[in-house]
């Protein structure tokens, strides 16, 4: 039962951090062209304070529940398979460039625009555009390993 609620949150975490990303990438981003560049940065500062925040939660949660999925059901890292692995080391690597994202081009882009720094802003913001699309890559390879994996694959 309690391995059920660990998988469940596990899932609803990855469905929340790469749909996020989908969301953010292929839809938002592409219809903001419509808006004005002063326009554009402030709805992406909103958008993007409230997906960062969702990810901070939701990215503890994953970690938490996929190291309590492995040494709770697959008995540790001897016990799990390939798919497993690779799932960890993809998981590190997104919450590595998910910190870089918001203690860096985050921080930079927020700053430039409390000062009013349209053109500051734009630089950081394309890096923030980069790292979510690194990121929204791993997290796509790593839903599809887990699929692949999780019936023997």
């Amino acid at each position: 039962m309690l391995g059920s609620l660990f998988y469940a949150l596990h899932v609803l975490g990855a469905v929340l951090w790469v749909g996020g990303m989908v969301f953010a990438i292929l839809v938002l981003r592409p219809a903001l062209s419509v808006l004005e560049a002063p326009q554009r940065a402030a709805l992406h500062e909103a958008v993007l304070k409230r997906f960062f925040l969702l990810i901070w939660h939701a990215m503890p949660v994953l970690l938490l529940t996929g190291y309590l999925l492995l040494f709770g059901w697959y008995g540790g890292f001897r016990g799990a398979g390939w798919h497993i692995h690779v799932m960890h080391f993809t998981a590190l690597l997104m919450a590595g460039v998910f910190l870089t994202l918001v203690t860096g081009p985050w921080r930079e882009f927020r700053a430039a625009r409390a000062r009013g720094d349209a053109a500051g802003a734009a630089v950081p913001l394309e890096r923030i555009r980069q790292l979510v699309t690194m990121n929204l890559g791993l997290g796509l390879v790593t839903v599809a390993i887990a699929a692949w994996g999780r019936f023997g694959g």
